[in-house]
């Protein structure tokens, strides 16, 4: 295994932050939380914390900018998973779907006829609150992922 991935997380809204920092540990993979200066992280061992400008994507930036092939980012965002896809980087959202050339299309295609619903005057409705039974089936796809990654020297 000479290319080790970095779990690449998209901060502010991560709701599994403890989860992916327990799975990293065992498999000795570095973590890097990126989160805007209006988010407290806490520094540990084994994750490094970057904290950027408040600014709307500067997040996304950041990540797009700092992502190499084989990584593994953490995030909501449908847009920042198209780019880490392009990127040769996994997408994974915290509730451990694996965006991929089979979804992400349809999911990009799906918020832009909400955000066109919501611009009418429509309502939509938000995503379900997370579960216990959503932080078990991240643990396991991410678990999954690095599995792959410690047999292929491949994520």
């Amino acid at each position: 295994m000479t290319n080790v991935p970095t779990i690449v997380v998209d901060a502010d809204a991560c709701p599994v932050k403890r989860e992916i920092v327990e799975v990293a540990r065992t498999y000795a993979v570095p973590v890097l939380m990126v989160a805007s200066y209006d988010h407290r992280l806490e520094p540990e061992a084994g994750v490094q914390i970057m904290q950027v400008d408040r600014s709307d994507q500067s997040v996304d930036l950041y990540i797009s900018n700092h992502i190499a092939k084989g990584d593994i980012v953490v995030t909501q965002d449908f847009g920042l998973a198209t780019i880490v896809l392009s990127r040769g980087a996994i997408a994974l959202s915290p509730r451990g779907q694996e965006y991929d050339e089979s979804n992400i299309e349809y999911l990009m295609e799906r918020r832009h006829e909400l955000a066109k619903r919501r611009r009418g005057g429509g309502k939509t409705k938000g995503p379900k609150a997370m579960s216990s039974e959503d932080r078990v089936c991240f643990q396991q796809k991410l678990t999954k992922v690095l599995q792959r990654w410690q047999e292929n020297d491949e994520p």
